[in-house]
């Protein structure tokens, strides 16, 4: 019997927001689901299959373009790549500098300049890139144009992105979101010549296990501090972020592309503006 095609959403690293996304958009179609270890993927698409969906995974390293092939060449065995989820990515506690760029922001530009040669007419891409890239002071036109537009393979060469230059990883993952927010812009215009949208979302505290361990962790007074004084006075929770990608990558969200959807509970807005002036480096009042 010759094989069922279908749709494939391709889901980037599957946590708590990916998945939440791929819950929404997934249905009927088939889902590849890949994260850094094959252990992790397979317990998560294992309870996404007793929920009913068709899907398959794999390891990936975001980080390795022969990995993003792989994968890719492994969503077109099922049928024509219709969604894109980029939620993969290493935290500021997690990894240092030269992972986090590496990861975060060579990766996903890998990641749309490659899915973005075969995404599918009509199809759609994000990014779950953070609000941790609206905190990141103004940065010079020049700079600008350097992170949206610079080669790929050129982009960790960059003098602004220099390890002595970048200084600590709170800013190499702020720099990565911005040029995550960037890359999206610039791609648009390739993914439009498919007939194809992309965009990205940059989510505030969103209660995953990693927001859940940080709060209770030895940073957790100041992460409730943050919750205290931003305008929402709360978390957001991962079925918000899958509501809100449903939308941009659903019928009603077509005119949307090349931007990014900032989805913070108005912590950023606090942060610039209002009561929640910590310093950048740590939960002090400035």
């Amino acid at each position: 019997m010759d094989k069922v095609m279908k749709d494939v959403v391709a889901l980037v690293g599957a946590g708590g927001i990916g998945v939440a996304i791929a819950r929404r958009v997934a249905q009927g179609k088939h889902l590849v689901l890949t994260s850094r270890t094959q252990e992790e993927v397979d317990r998560v698409a294992a309870d996404l299959q007793r929920d009913g969906f068709d899907c398959s995974a794999m390891a990936c390293d975001l980080g390795s373009r022969e990995d993003i092939l792989a994968v890719i060449a492994h969503c077109q065995q099922f049928g024509p790549i219709t969604n894109v989820i980029c939620a993969g990515g290493v935290s500021p506690s997690q990894a240092p500098i030269a992972e986090i760029l590496r990861v975060d922001l060579y990766g996903t530009s890998v990641l749309l300049e490659e899915f973005g040669k075969v995404i599918a007419q009509g199809g759609s891409g994000v990014v779950v890139s953070s609000q941790s890239g609206h905190r990141l002071p103004a940065l010079s036109a020049e700079e600008n144009w350097a992170l949206a537009m610079t080669p790929t393979e050129e982009l960790l060469n960059l003098p602004l992105l220099a390890e002595d230059s970048v200084g600590t990883t709170l800013r190499a993952y702020q720099y990565a979101k911005r040029c995550n927010v960037l890359r999206v812009q610039s791609q648009a215009c390739e993914w439009g010549r498919r007939g194809a949208r992309v965009f990205s979302i940059s989510p505030g505290i969103i209660m995953t296990p990693l927001a859940f361990d940080e709060l209770n962790g030895p940073r957790g007074e100041g992460y409730r501090k943050m919750l205290d004084l931003m305008p929402a006075k709360r978390a957001g929770t991962v079925d918000e972020m899958g509501a809100l990608v449903a939308f941009l990558m659903g019928p009603e969200g077509t005119f949307i592309t090349g931007t990014d959807i900032l989805c913070d509970g108005g912590s950023t807005a606090a942060y610039w503006y209002g009561d929640l002036q910590y310093l950048q480096e740590g939960w002090s009042q400035s």
